[in-house]
């Protein structure tokens, strides 16, 4: 019997040059502007003079949170995205519940989901500004048609905040369906023809079989969102076309209150140590969404 014959040089090498591109566009866009984040964040950078840099240590981050505007900004990032995250990923789970059944023209549908992820974050934020205008906007319309009086969707807190999340809502509802739509046809048809056997109505099998077989596609979604909350900027910033959030930096976002300090008050070096808070506060939030979605029961821990 033959020995095998030994691996040439380059049939070793191989593998690392196929992946020698990423993890140099890796090193160039995603590492090196991440670690000299960092290093400005701890300078005093104007826009203006950017090559002059005068060492502060932790000065930004404590100027960052001495300012009453970043709590502002932070408490707004927190309430938007827990007004657009879950009702998005709700609808979306219904969504795909309903898509999952044999219906007529599935494929018109299941596309249609996709045109408002498809749609640009301008055009759709410009079309919601009008329809949440004081005077002239179709949702305010509606609401007189029932008896309530006009609200002023860009002045106050509540409404501007339910008016920006709603945008999100119908962009990425949509997305996050078709998502679950994947994980649902990945569940074995066989769980549900024993569930139907042992007569579980429809509602006992979406809870006791879809939502198990869903749980690892719920915890990347829910982490997605949550990501995407809080680095939520476009929306925002083009309801109204102000950085500040509202007259009263109601919906301002942390988004927002980096680029305001950056490019409105020229301060890079604490727009730096903004970024650095935001990076560390999603860290925070995927682990802890991980570890709260992924928990085990105790009945799955006893299998």
């Amino acid at each position: 019997m033959t020995s095998p014959s030994p691996r040439r040089p380059w049939q070793a090498v191989s593998p690392y040059a196929y992946l020698a591109p990423f993890f140099t566009l890796f090193a160039a866009f995603g590492l090196f502007p991440l670690l000299y984040t960092a290093f400005v964040s701890l300078y005093r950078v104007e826009l203006q003079t950017p090559g002059t840099m005068e060492w502060r240590g932790l000065g930004n981050y404590t100027a960052v949170f001495a300012d009453p505007f970043f709590w502002t900004a932070l408490r707004n990032t927190f309430t938007i995205g827990v007004l657009s995250t879950v009702p998005q990923l709700a609808m979306a789970l219904a969504l795909a519940h309903f898509l999952n059944y044999r219906l007529r023209a599935r494929t018109f549908f299941r596309t249609a989901m996709l045109l408002p992820y498809a749609t640009s974050v301008a055009a759709a934020t410009l079309v919601f500004a009008q329809l949440f205008g004081r005077d002239f906007g179709l949702v305010n319309y509606l609401l007189g048609l029932a008896g309530i009086g006009p609200v002023d969707w860009q002045t106050g807190t509540a409404a501007s905040q339910i008016a920006v999340s709603s945008i999100v809502v119908w962009r990425w509802t949509g997305y996050n369906a078709l998502i679950y739509l994947a994980g649902m046809q990945t569940i074995p048809a066989e769980l549900y023809e024993a569930a139907e056997v042992d007569g579980a109505s429809r509602w006992r099998q979406f809870v006791h079989v879809t939502l198990p077989g869903l749980r690892p596609t719920i915890v990347f979604t829910t982490v997605v969102s949550t990501i995407g909350a809080t680095q939520l900027f476009g929306e925002p910033l083009l309801f109204e076309g102000s950085v500040s959030g509202g007259i009263s930096h109601q919906y301002q976002t942390l988004g927002l209150y980096l680029y305001e300090q950056g490019w409105g008050f020229f301060h890079l070096g604490r727009a730096a140590a903004i970024a650095w808070v935001m990076f560390l506060l999603i860290a925070l939030l995927v682990g802890a969404n991980a570890l709260l979605t992924s928990r085990r029961s105790p009945k799955e821990s006893v299998r």
